[in-house]
């Protein structure tokens, strides 16, 4: 009887760290390491380029999420020609 309380227990343990979010001072730390590791040098404005490259990256990747492809989804006279499969 133990047991499987165990187990599920573990296993919704498991599933709630894997939901862990980033704070945004470890996402810029994250970020900063990214650019380092590029060749970049703190304090240039390479390494700020870098830095906003992926901010701007994270921004459209965030948006594609929300929108999806919705030019796509409608109904239309290219769909049968232009639509998800070409």
């Amino acid at each position: 009887m133990r047991a499987p309380i165990l187990v599920s227990m573990a296993a919704a343990a498991g599933l709630l760290a894997g939901c862990q979010t980033i704070t945004p001072e470890q996402r810029r730390a994250a970020d900063e390491r990214q650019c380092l590791d590029y060749g970049f040098r703190r304090g240039t404005s390479a390494f700020a380029t870098c830095l906003q490259r992926i901010d701007l990256n994270r921004d459209a990747d965030r948006r594609a999420f929300l929108y999806g492809d919705a030019g796509w989804s409608g109904p239309g006279p290219y769909r049968r020609w232009y639509g998800p499969g070409w």
